[in-house]
């Protein structure tokens, strides 16, 4: 939702550029929601738009878990309420494959042969092997600074 709207809609940053933060966001403990609005916007204005993102991003939802606290009790055995909230799981589901859809198609789009054998092979870690995000974030990220130093090296000759 964020690349549609930054990239592809108010054209503030470029797709590659988003992938990159959206890797440093997913990295970051938090919600991503979060941690993506906290990067974005220190790119597009500093300080003041991380402290600008972070506050637009945790008042609505906020507020919304607030009022829905309020009126759980109210609400807990109510069959519609609970079918609308399955309802739901199934939309996050949707969101959350859209995302992983449109983000590997960016990076099959740079045709980075090191980037899509480890998006293959974090895929087939999580999903066949079974191992830990943490440990595959992991390896990631030391794939990521090896591979920077690596570009950093060659720039500089």
């Amino acid at each position: 939702l964020m690349k549609q709207k930054f990239v592809d809609e108010l054209h503030w940053i470029q797709e590659d550029e988003m992938l990159d933060l959206i890797a440093i966001a997913q990295s970051a403990p938090g919600a991503i929601a979060v941690n993506g609005a906290i990067v974005v916007g220190f790119k597009l204005a500093g300080i003041l738009g991380a402290v600008t993102a972070i506050v637009a991003t945790i008042i609505p939802p906020f507020l919304i878990i607030t009022v829905i606290s309020y009126f759980y009790e109210l609400f807990r055995d109510n069959y519609v309420v609970g079918s609308v909230l399955s309802g739901m799981q199934s939309g996050v589901g949707a969101v959350i494959a859209s995302v992983v859809i449109d983000m590997g198609g960016g990076v099959l789009k740079q045709r980075s042969v090191l980037s899509i054998v480890v998006m293959l092979t974090a895929f087939i870690a999580t999903y066949v092997y079974k191992v830990n995000a943490v440990y595959i974030i992991l390896a990631c990220i030391a794939i990521g600074v090896v591979r920077t130093v690596i570009t950093q090296r060659r720039n500089a000759q």
